[in-house]
Formats: C-alpha cells, sequence, structure tokens
C-alpha cells in the first residue's frame, strides 16, 4: 500500500496533542494513562529510548526491506496494532478503522475481548486475518465459546493474557466515573460539550458496547449491574492449568501475552505455546513493576530459539520499534500510538499512523545499514 500521511501530524506527539483537544478529557485520560502515579507509564517509553542503535556507513548496502516472518505468514511491517479495550469509547467505529487499516497494510491487528466490535465484525474486515486476545473467563462454557467463535471466524493467533488477576487502581478513571456510557456528571457533560466533532460521531453511530460480549449480557442491565458482571465474569488468575484446555482446544497459534519474567517465559515453552509477548499491559497494571524493554533482553536471549518472542508496551515511535527489534524481540506491538491517531484524524487516522511508523523505520534501518529486520540485533551499541 502507497505511504501517504498528512504532513500536519507527522509524528506521533502531534497526534497526541491533536487527540486532546479533539475529545472528552475522560476518555483521553483513559487512553493516555497508568495506574498509581504512573511511573512504570513513563518508564516504559524512557528507557526504550536509552537504547542505543550503532551504523555501520562504509559497509555495502542492498536495498532495505521492513517485512518480516511471523507465525508463517509475511507481514509488511514488523509491528501490529495490540489490543485495546473501550475503543469506542475514545473514538466512535475506532475498532473497525484500525482492523481495516491493518488489513490494508498487511499488519496484525488484535482485538481485545472487551473491544467495542465483534469477534465476527473484525474477522469479516480483516478477511480472516485478525488475532484475538482472550480475558480468562471464571467460566468454562463461556471461554469455549469465545474460542469457538474466534475459530469460526478464521482468526490465526489466539492470544491469552495473563497480566490482568486483578484490576489495576488508576486514580483518573476513579475520579472521571468511567462507564459505558461514560457517568453523566457535570464535568463530563462539560467535556462532552467541549468535543463536538466526538459527540456528533458517537451520536450518529450510538453508544459504544462490548459488542464481543453482547451475547451474554443480560438485556436490560443497568449500568451499576453491568459492572459487576463484568467482575464477576472476568476475575481470576491465569495459570498453568487453565492454559491446558486452551492449547488443547485451540488449532492455531496460541500466544501468551503479559510476560514480564523468565520464570514464566519458561512455563510458556513447557506448555508448548507458539508465542509471548513481553509486556506489562501498558503501565497500567504494576506500577512498581519493570519497564518491559529490560525482561525482554533476558527473555529473548534465553528464549527466542524455543519460542517467538515479541513485546508491546511503551513503543510510540519507528525509533522506538527499531530499537526493540535490536533488543531481541522479533515482532512489536503498539496500542496509544493508533488511537492518538484515529481520535485525532478519525477514519484516516489508521493509516495515517502506519504510514508514518513504516517511513520512521524504513529510515532508521537505511541509515545504520541494516537490509533486514533480523539484523538490527547487529546494530545494537554495547551499553
Amino acid at each position: 500500500m502507497e505511504i501517504k500521511y498528512n504532513p500536519n501530524y507527522p509524528d506521533i506527539p502531534y497526534l497526541r496533542n491533536k487527540a486532546k483537544q479533539r475529545i472528552p478529557r475522560f476518555a483521553f485520560e483513559y487512553l493516555d494513562g497508568g495506574c498509581n502515579s504512573e511511573i512504570n507509564l513513563q518508564r516504559n517509553t524512557a528507557e526504550i529510548r536509552e537504547v542505543q542503535l550503532k551504523p555501520y556507513y562504509l559497509n555495502e548496502h542492498g536495498a532495505t526491506s521492513i517485512k518480516t516472518q511471523l507465525f508463517g505468514k509475511t507481514y509488511d511491517a514488523p509491528f501490529g496494532i495490540a489490543p485495546i479495550g473501550l475503543q469506542g469509547l475514545m473514538w466512535p467505529g475506532a475498532s473497525e478503522i484500525l482492523a481495516k487499516a491493518a488489513f490494508d497494510h498487511n499488519i496484525p491487528f488484535i482485538l481485545s475481548t472487551v473491544g467495542t466490535a465483534s469477534i465476527e465484525t473484525i474477522g469479516e474486515i480483516t478477511e480472516g486475518n485478525a488475532w484475538f486476545q482472550l480475558y480468562h473467563p471464571t467460566e468454562n462454557r463461556l471461554r469455549d465459546d469465545l474460542i469457538k467463535r474466534a475459530a469460526a471466524a478464521q482468526y490465526p493467533v489466539l492470544v491469552i493474557l495473563s497480566d490482568v488477576p486483578t484490576f489495576g487502581y488508576r486514580s483518573k478513571e476513579i475520579k472521571n466515573g468511567l462507564a459505558i456510557p461514560p457517568r453523566l456528571t457535570l464535568s463530563n457533560m462539560l467535556q462532552i460539550l467541549g468535543s463536538p466533532r466526538w459527540a456528533l460521531e458517537t451520536l450518529l453511530a450510538g453508544q459504544p458496547e462490548f459488542k464481543t460480549l453482547k451475547p451474554y449480557i443480560p438485556k436490560g442491565m443497568s449500568l451499576r449491574h453491568l459492572g459487576l458482571f463484568m467482575n464477576k465474569t472476568f476475575t481470576g488468575r491465569l495459570n498453568e492449568e487453565k492454559i491446558k484446555p486452551i492449547r488443547d482446544q485451540w488449532k492455531g497459534k496460541l500466544v501468551l501475552k503479559g510476560v514480564a519474567s523468565e520464570e514464566d517465559a519458561e512455563k510458556a515453552v513447557q506448555l508448548g505455546l507458539d508465542g509471548i509477548i513481553v509486556s506489562n499491559h501498558g503501565g497500567r497494571q504494576l506500577d512498581a513493576g519493570q519497564s518491559t524493554i529490560k525482561p525482554l533482553t533476558t527473555i529473548a536471549a534465553k528464549y527466542a530459539q524455543k519460542i517467538t518472542v515479541m513485546m508491546d508496551s511503551g513503543i510510540r515511535t519507528g525509533p522506538d520499534i527499531a530499537c526493540t527489534l535490536a533488543s531481541g524481540a522479533a515482532f512489536a506491538f503498539l496500542g496509544r500510538s493508533f488511537m492518538y491517531g484515529v481520535a485525532a484524524l478519525g477514519k484516516s487516522g489508521g493509516n495515517h499512523t502506519i504510514s508514518i511508523l513504516k517511513t520512521q523505520l524504513q529510515q532508521v534501518m537505511e541509515q545504520v545499514g541494516s537490509e533486514k529486520i533480523e539484523d538490527l540485533p547487529n546494530h545494537l551499541a554495547s551499553p
């Protein structure tokens, strides 16, 4: 697909600033925020940017390609769109916009269980090329039905989430009364009035819903009871015994997301999983934890020959992607950057953001003299 983007917003910070101006504060703070004091949110990106690359200017260098293979499929870039809950709250139709952009650019889109588009809709948009992230339900019946729906929609990869044994303490969301739809406090109403384009688009699209979960939610449930239903349905810690029956049922590739230690990586290998995503949920769950780039380097060094090692959390730009891949990841996933793009530019935001990231990554690789993605670790500068 042609690389084309709006020159008025040539980088992710420009998109973030535009998104902040365009959508209600409660929606932006849900997207932009972390947990507790947001220390790990900041640490994630800051420590990726401590990684330095070494250029080789006098070596022979042919054409640079950012294409890469992952799970037997050739993608046009080594990055994808991470799963994000409540995407439709931040911009109406955001899940569908991003899924279509990912399909057009031939990169993976991961749909969250608590996204605002259904498994079937995203499967149709991507012609069976999306991935599905499963929040593990407390009931096996619901788990099995979600897995069957993903298989019927021809999703090639199932991602199981391990880093939400409890919901993170996010003070901004508590203060904002975040819900679906948001609690209409006077403050929230004033924010909506100050975001007329968002309000109009939301009015036309209808209130965002958990569309994948809609068949399981009792009709007529109040917001208060919806919150109780969600807590009851998805609380519980993932463990080896819960993973085994998923591995037995799922015939496609199975990935564990939320790995932050060598011990969990070892268990993933032993359980026969196909991949892991080193992640700390975008700094939204554990403020006192490490950044993702720190465990990635040791996990990749030890397990990259046994299992596909990927990473998300903190990656915002093309140079961030390059540093992540140079540090040992086979693939990178970004979440907030894409949502900034859609919140800022609406239907064109997905294509715009992907085009920026492709261009930035291509430039970094050409600058350091890396012909293909697999060469980037050779350009990692010594600490």
